[in-house]
């Protein structure tokens, strides 16, 4: 694939084709989004979805055998990246190799290594773990996943937590966020409104 913002790897396309062909679903495409980012770099979702169901300001690029749709959001962070299939004795899968920083803004990469280094190591003993979604002038916009999501402690640990954390040493951050639908989960502990609902869809792999 010649296309700059993104590159598929032999091995990769060559997977990508069999699981096509297995599931015999040759007319689907493969949709590739940034879901977050952590201390190992982007959080990545890779699936297959109809060609039906692209979406307004995705990029529909040619990985040679079948489309690959990337969300308008993530094209930025995208440019350069390659996708590839890693098969080792221990683990197989895809990786993406992407040269760009998980941060452009300094502001926000501050903010990172605050989640990175002291609040996740904290909530991981909940299962739980704080995502950093995107910082906008003072505001920090987080979600919260694992054991967090849901909890009716939810919005003290942001408060008397998080917030606390991440403005001590960011002081530029005035308010911390939280975008989290604490509707869902396995035992929401917010309920949804009635007719309310919602779901992940499930990962390539």
């Amino acid at each position: 694939m010649s296309d700059q913002m993104l590159t598929v790897s032999d091995a990769a396309r060559e997977k990508i084709l069999a699981l096509l062909e297995a599931e015999d679903q040759k007319d689907l495409a493969l949709r590739i989004e940034i879901t977050g980012r952590g201390s190992g770099g982007f959080r990545y979702d890779l699936q297959f979805v109809g060609e039906s169901e692209k979406e307004e300001g995705d990029a529909v690029l040619d990985g040679g055998g079948f489309k690959v749709l990337v969300d308008g959001k993530s094209q930025p962070d995208l440019k350069g990246a390659r996708v590839e299939w890693i098969e080792t004795a221990l683990q197989s899968g895809f990786k993406i190799e992407n040269p760009n920083p998980i941060w452009g803004d300094p502001t926000a990469l501050a903010v990172q290594d605050v989640i990175d280094q002291k609040i996740n190591p904290g909530v991981a003993g909940h299962g739980g773990y704080v995502t950093l979604l995107d910082v906008k002038g003072e505001t920090a916009y987080v979600s919260l996943g694992g054991g967090c999501q849901g909890c009716g402690m939810a919005s003290v640990t942001l408060k008397q937590g998080i917030e606390v954390m991440i403005k001590e040493a960011v002081p530029s951050i005035h308010e911390v966020v939280d975008t989290t639908d604490h509707a869902g989960g396995t035992n929401p502990f917010y309920q949804p409104s009635k007719g309310g609902g919602g779901g992940e869809e499930s990962p390539l792999v």
